[in-house]
């Protein structure tokens, strides 16, 4: 029950917001890199 109530209050490393701007900029660095291939 420790274990469980440990895993519970685990922190991130970072705040939440930091990785939905990590996501956006990888997703719009993979679009453009898509959309850069498919031109060619």
């Amino acid at each position: 029950m420790i274990t469980l109530a440990s895993e519970i209050t685990r922190e991130l490393p970072a705040p939440p917001v930091f990785f939905g701007i990590f996501t956006f900029v990888v997703m719009s660095l993979f679009l453009y890199l898509v959309l850069r291939l498919d031109r060619d």
